[in-house]
């Protein structure tokens, strides 16, 4: 009988972990085909031979795109975007999170605040009352139209007061007893508990910032402005050849469209790539666990 339990279990953990590898290799396999497409030649591409490995190497798509003023213009602005949202978003959903995390006897009207937020969550003004506010306040065709708009994510502020609600209440009444104040229990104990929590959260606000489009598309008036998302958009619909120089034409000449668009693709989700490991380590674990003693 213990035998046979042995059985199902390793027949139901090997069943478990094909499926997850399974869907991990589907996940992955359109990555690694841009990735081939970009590297190869450009008949391989328009033929439709390029799978998984790339056909014919070549870096000529790497090269247009590189010696495209667009496209790096778009990437400053990315960068820039990604930066200043992210911090605007980090530090304001902490600064909100910490105090709907508290009772209802220690912070006053408390269920009134959180029920506003999540209000916002259910409602909207809707795209064009959206958009008149942006352009009233002189926002428009602006760095901070696609940065102060979006910084305070809702979602982000109700996972982080759970986080905050389930840190053990001793290590703040302790911090209380030895006379700190709140914004010492906040940087001291919080924040530094609360890694994990504030890396990932982190990393939603970079992959959305990163991978937001359509306001750049309706906020930015000179296609100069575009984030990368919102240029990219554009290459993917199709390419304007009468905003392309003599040289950069007869560059393209030599490379495909095909290839062009899977190398500004690669590079465009390139740098959110690269920071996943580097936040990854803290998803799964648990700094609180041990904290407490007794």
């Amino acid at each position: 009988m213990k035998y046979r339990s042995n059985v199902l279990e390793r027949t139901a953990t090997l069943l478990i972990y094909s499926c997850l590898i399974l869907l991990s290799l589907l996940c992955i396999a359109p990555l690694i085909h841009i990735l081939a497409v970009s590297f190869s030649s450009a008949w391989a591409a328009e033929a439709g031979d390029v799978s998984f490995w790339p056909v014919g190497f070549t870096l000529q798509s790497y090269e247009f795109v590189f010696h495209k003023p667009q496209f790096l213009n778009s990437l400053v602005v990315s960068l820039k975007r990604v930066v200043l949202g992210v911090t605007f978003s980090m530090v304001l959903t902490v600064m909100a999170a910490y105090p709907l995390s508290k009772e209802a006897r220690a912070f006053r009207f408390r269920t009134v605040y959180a029920w506003v937020f999540v209000f916002t969550i259910l409602f909207s003004g809707g795209l064009i009352p959206w958009y008149m506010t942006i352009r009233t306040i002189g926002l428009l065709d602006s760095i901070w139209a696609l940065v102060l708009p979006g910084a305070v994510p809702v979602f982000n502020i109700i996972l982080l007061l759970n986080f905050f609600r389930n840190l053990p209440k001793e290590l703040e009444e302790s911090a209380f007893v030895d006379g700190a104040q709140h914004w010492t229990i906040l940087f001291k104990i919080f924040i530094p508990l609360s890694k994990p929590a504030l890396a990932t959260l982190t990393l939603f606000c970079v992959v959305g910032q990163w991978n937001s489009w359509f306001d750049g598309l309706i906020l930015m008036n000179s296609p100069d402005n575009y984030p990368l998302s919102s240029y990219l958009q554009t290459v993917v619909i199709g390419r304007d050849l009468s905003q392309m120089t003599a040289q950069e034409v007869l560059r393209l000449s030599e490379t495909s469209n095909r290839t062009f668009k899977a190398a500004q693709i690669f590079l465009g989700a390139l740098p959110v790539l690269l920071l996943y490991p580097f936040l990854q380590k803290y998803f799964a674990k648990g700094i609180v666990l041990g904290s407490v003693k007794g």
